[in-house]
């Protein structure tokens, strides 16, 4: 093919016909998305299903995705010939430029295949803890939370002292899932185990203040009861395990300066920081009232050696 009187190295009337024929193809399966996405805009503003909307347009993607990928492979590589040749050297060019790239893609389909997370759980990947906000061939997004005082140390560092969101939002390589464990507080269960830990003075009544913590966590866990004992048993049956700790129950333990309890109860992942502040407030009103004192660390002297001061 001559543009201009320029002889152009490669390109023939039949490339010129598959290039234009390609352009036109890849147009038409794109405005089949958009079309799709209007349609799909008018159902979500009549549905507040996040897992029917993260579904929805999964299956768009993929869809455009292989309509896409097979009509480029029919226009161009119509001779089984060249369609091995040309498979080769893609394969090869993409094993060694796009490593990380297909391996990002490799695990997407194993969190699709697996069901290792969907849009709106709150996980922990690639040391990013969060909520999940979009989930794509490549990389996952997820809406930052901050971390309690006793894993402030972690990497990385947080300035909200609790499960919160931070208001950063963090993209994720979908290849961190052959590198680290992913950890998810919703999937199966929506609910985690929680503890607080209140020291007391060894002269203080540990039976008195068992029950006043008992009452309060009882009061603000009460109307969780049931829905987390029904996902106990679906839990259960689905996996064979045994999760018998649902009722709130306080454990004691020893040290050199008080006596340590601490109790544990269950909670629904989000919102912990709300209910946990409500029962610290409670405790403290009973504790305030009844005159028991949370004990902190003393040093008492025993002996003082004798000083003898020479003039």
């Amino acid at each position: 093919m001559e543009f201009f009187g320029i002889r152009l190295v490669g390109i023939n009337p039949d490339n010129g016909q598959k290039l234009f024929l390609t352009i036109v193809i890849i147009s038409v399966i794109f405005f089949m998305k958009w079309l799709l996405v209007r349609i799909l805009n008018l159902i979500y503003s009549r549905t507040e299903n996040l897992r029917f909307r993260f579904w929805s347009r999964q299956g768009i993607n993929l869809f455009v995705a292989f309509v896409t990928f097979l009509a480029v492979l029919s226009i161009w590589f119509d001779d089984p010939r060249r369609l091995t040749t040309g498979l080769g050297l893609v394969t090869a060019g993409l094993a060694f430029a796009l490593q990380k790239v297909v391996t990002s893609f490799a695990g997407y389909l194993i969190i699709m295949r697996g069901n290792t997370f969907s849009v709106g759980e709150r996980i922990t990947m690639g040391g990013i803890r969060g909520d999940v906000i979009s989930l794509g061939f490549i990389q996952t997004t997820i809406m930052e939370m901050g971390q309690p005082p006793s894993v402030q140390d972690a990497n990385p560092e947080m300035w909200i002292q609790g499960r919160q969101f931070t208001g950063r939002i963090v993209t994720v390589t979908n290849d961190k899932i052959f590198e680290n464990p992913v950890y998810n507080y919703t999937r199966d269960f929506s609910f985690i185990w929680e503890e607080m830990n209140f020291p007391i003075k060894y002269t203080e009544q540990a039976d008195k203040v068992e029950d006043i913590i008992i009452k309060t966590v009882s009061d603000h866990t009460e109307k969780f009861r049931d829905l987390s004992d029904f996902q106990r048993q679906m839990l259960e049956k689905k996996y064979g395990i045994k999760t018998d700790d649902m009722i709130p129950r306080v454990f004691y333990r020893m040290t050199d300066n008080w006596l340590e309890l601490s109790v544990r109860f269950i909670l629904p992942e989000h919102g912990v920081r709300v209910v946990k502040d409500a029962i610290t407030r409670d405790i403290l009103k009973a504790f305030h009232r009844e005159a028991i004192e949370i004990a902190s660390s003393t040093f008492e002297i025993v002996g003082v050696p004798s000083v003898r001061i020479s003039h």
